[in-house]
């Protein structure tokens, strides 16, 4: 009994840990279901998108399959601790844009595989370091756009030691306190926005041991200075954005010692003036690591009268680039030319002013800039006449690359005049200047090897260009030819123009690299290709393709072809023929047809020619000639009426005979029946044949003016083509109206079945109508003689 209640016992234990599977993979299936439901892409995918679909909670679901989910741009206002529960695989969570204020301490625990949490524009009022206590995997946090004042009294992000990018802040971020940042020792991104930051304790940013990258929303000019001074032995590029700097006595360096970390500097939308501009070029030269000046979409209010006394005193700048792009100055006409600043200038080595109204640099300034390598002033508002006081006699000693690009330059002679000032210069951008013609002959630098004349205008290429350039871009210019010789030229742009053809590879032997995209180009041979020698690169593509024989045969049987053209073989596409047009070149194959024509043509004509003299060979041998002939003859004979009327008939029988046999028929039987009493009239070919006539008009002519035919059977006859043509010609009439006017005289014994094929009809007749056989015996002759003269009477 007690073994039998166990028993029972285990089997109800069974049946309840059944029902418990079943009841839990029941829930597990309506949860998916209801994923599914609500974001259809998250069937069985790993790529879960649920963005912008209206939802005010994380639908249930959520499984180890899915390593990305996407909840954007929806309503959900709360994360439960179990809505990811089951997500262990998770390996970026997108849930910005979104109404969170709530979020359960333990939500984020399971996401320990976790590398990106986007959390930004949302409604969190606070941050718990507690969500982010198991996220170990985590490298990019996003937290900005929320409404949180402050971090905390503590660090959030203590356990995150992988985070390599964090982006936190918004409007309502007013504080920053020490320790906020403890446990991040290294961040290649560092994003903050703290447009309304008022308080910042010092030493808050210290804890991060290296940043590569700083980007700080910061308007608060004072919080700036001490900012940068936690900076300097961290951050790499500090960019600064909307700030607006204080006239500080207060040093950068102060209590920090050297060597400083900080090497790029970047102000955007920054508002500076005169004062503050001259103070703080003087605080930024204590920081000694500091290489790169960036000012992009600023403001200068003031008239450029800076403080160059105490910017010289303060000794000499280490920066050696700097960049302004963009900036507006709002009394532009009552600026001064920086007089004073030439100390400040002479080691610099980049210098990029673009975007920026500057029509012209003071050439007692230009003068000093002794060390500058490279100088940029795209966009801007040169002129040709201002560009001889920008570059001025001894102006810019150093230059080697120069971009005048999208100014107002009229003159590429006064233009290359000017430039000839630069020694050193051996890059030179004049793109998008208005040229418009160009002289046959300019004065360049010696030394120059890269030329950009891309849309500018030039209706043709001259000698103009020097011969010592390796690179040459005359794009957008509308060329239609180009056979300069440049010797030296090793790469050469030709985009947008109107060339049909390659350049001559003879006056340019080492071009490696060419570009004739969006040109005229149809095709290009073996041969052109081939003559350059050394081509590496070569962009044929957005032209539009004749995909003729030869070129394709080319494109299909050169090696190596899809490494040297650029943008094979998408960007190749035929134009013509129409049946292949829109294809790509490397697809189309050409039938035998159309590739070989004229080939195929001439075979087609020998054959034909080869066919015909055959034809002529067999008619010859076999007379089909007289086949034809006699067709002609018969269909027009069969035109004509039955009968002739009776005046037209002259002769009691046609003779159709032998000529084996021309003795019996004009020795004996013409004898005998000519001789007659009454005569019979016969009409024999040799005697009563109209002389010149065509033979087969005289057979049907005389079988139509005969009241009878007469066939002299014998065994030459069967065998004789004459009268072959004879029966042919006559066996319509005679045989298919079923009449009496043939009359069979059989010579000698034969056999219906040795008659040849095509006397049909005649073997026809001699098996059923009776014939006439010339006997051997005189008495019965005498018999057969009066038989046949009833047979033509009848």
């Amino acid at each position: 009994m007690l073994w039998e209640a166990a028993k029972h016992k285990s089997r109800m234990t069974n049946t309840w840990r059944v029902l418990a599977i079943y009841v839990i993979l029941a829930a597990s299936l309506s949860e998916q279901q209801a994923l599914k439901q609500a974001c259809p892409s998250c069937d069985g995918s790993q790529l879960c998108n649920c963005s912008s679909m209206g939802l005010d909670f994380i639908p249930p679901g959520v499984t180890a399959i899915i390593t990305v989910l996407n909840l954007a741009h929806n309503g959900i206002k709360r994360i439960q601790s179990q809505d990811l529960q089951q997500a262990v695989n998770l390996r970026a969570l997108l849930l910005q844009s979104n109404k969170i204020s709530s979020i359960d301490e333990d939500s984020f625990w399971s996401l320990e595989k976790l590398e990106l949490l986007d959390l930004s524009n949302n409604s969190l009022a606070h941050l718990s370091p507690v969500w982010f206590g198991h996220l170990f995997s985590l490298q990019h946090l996003h937290l900005e756009g929320n409404s949180y004042r402050d971090l905390g009294q503590s660090s959030p992000f203590s356990s995150l030691k992988n985070l390599s990018s964090l982006h936190l802040g918004n409007p309502q971020f007013s504080v920053i306190r020490h320790g906020n940042f403890e446990g991040i020792e290294l961040l290649h991104k560092l994003w903050i926005d703290g447009s309304n930051l008022s308080q910042y304790e010092q030493g808050s940013l210290k804890s991060i041991k290296q940043i590569n990258h700083m980007i700080l929303n910061l308007r608060n000019g004072y919080i700036f200075s001490e900012i940068v001074r936690d900076l300097l032995h961290s951050v790499t590029w500090l960019e600064v954005t909307e700030i607006k700097l204080p006239v500080e006595r207060k040093s950068l360096v102060q209590n920090s010692t050297r060597p400083f970390r900080i090497q790029k500097l970047t102000f955007k939308e920054a508002f500076f003036t005169d004062e503050t501009i001259s103070r703080t070029i003087v605080s930024l030269k204590e920081i000694t690591s500091l290489k790169e000046l960036e000012a992009i979409n600023c403001v200068l209010e003031g008239k450029g009268i800076w403080n160059t006394k105490e910017i010289a005193r303060s000794g000499q700048s280490f920066v050696e680039t700097v960049t302004v792009t963009k900036i507006m100055i709002q009394n532009f006409h009552l600026f001064f030319d920086l007089e004073g600043m030439e100390s400040q200038i002479n080691k610099l080595k980049r210098l990029s002013i673009a975007s920026s109204n500057v029509f012209m640099v003071p050439c007692k300034l230009a003068r000093h800039f002794s060390s500058l390598l490279y100088l940029d002033f795209h966009d801007n508002l040169l002129v040709n006449k201002r560009l001889d006081e920008t570059i001025c006699e001894h102006s810019w000693p150093s230059l080697q690359t120069l971009n005048l690009s999208q100014n107002s330059l009229k003159s590429l002679e006064q233009t290359a005049k000017y430039i000839s000032r630069l020694p050193k210069l051996n890059n030179l951008d004049i793109s998008q200047n208005n040229f418009g013609e160009i002289p046959d002959v300019c004065d360049w630098p010696k030394s120059l090897k890269y030329l950009n004349l891309s849309s500018t205008q030039i209706p043709r290429v001259t000698t103009c260009i020097p011969q010592t350039l390796e690179v040459l871009d005359v794009s957008g210019n509308n060329l239609k030819e180009f056979g300069l010789r440049l010797p030296l030229l090793k790469e050469l742009y030709l985009t947008r123009n109107q060339l049909k053809t390659l350049p001559g590879a003879a006056p340019i032997p080492n071009l490696v690299s060419l570009s004739v995209s969006r040109n005229k180009l149809n095709s290009f041979s073996k041969e052109e290709f081939e003559s350059f020698r050394r081509m590496k690169l070569l962009d044929a593509s957005g032209n539009n393709f004749i995909c003729s024989c030869e070129f394709l045969s080319f494109i299909h049987h050169e090696a190596g072809i899809s490494q040297v053209l650029v943008g094979w073989p998408d960007k190749y596409v035929c134009d013509s023929p129409l049946a292949v047009r829109g294809a790509q070149v490397g697809a189309v194959h050409l039938s035998l047809m159309e590739c070989h024509r004229s080939l195929v043509v001439s075979l087609i004509c020998v054959l034909v020619f080869l066919v015909i003299l055959l034809l002529v060979a067999v008619g010859y041998k076999y007379h089909m000639v007289w086949y034809l002939r006699m067709t002609w003859a018969w269909l027009q004979a069969k035109r004509k009426p039955k009968r002739a009327p009776p005046k037209d008939v002259c002769y009691d029988a046609f003779v159709s005979y032998s000529e084996n046999d021309s003795d019996w028929v004009e020795n004996t039987m013409v004898r005998e029946l000519e001789q007659a009493c009454p005569p019979f009239r016969l009409c024999l070919h040799k005697r009563d044949f109209v002389p010149g006539k065509w033979i087969v008009d005289n057979i049907i002519d005389s079988i139509e003016k005969s009241r009878k035919t007469l066939f002299v059977l014998s065994e030459h006859f069967v065998q004789s083509e004459w009268c072959k043509y004879e029966l042919d010609f006559s066996h319509f009439r005679l045989f298919d109206e079923n009449n009496d006017a043939a009359i069979l005289v059989l010579l000698e014994p034969i056999q219906s079945k040795a008659i040849p094929k095509r006397f049909c009809k005649l073997r026809k007749i001699m098996n059923t109508k009776t014939y006439l056989e010339w006997p051997a015996g005189e008495e019965q002759q005498q018999v057969f003689w009066e038989n046949l003269k009833g047979a033509l009477k009848s």
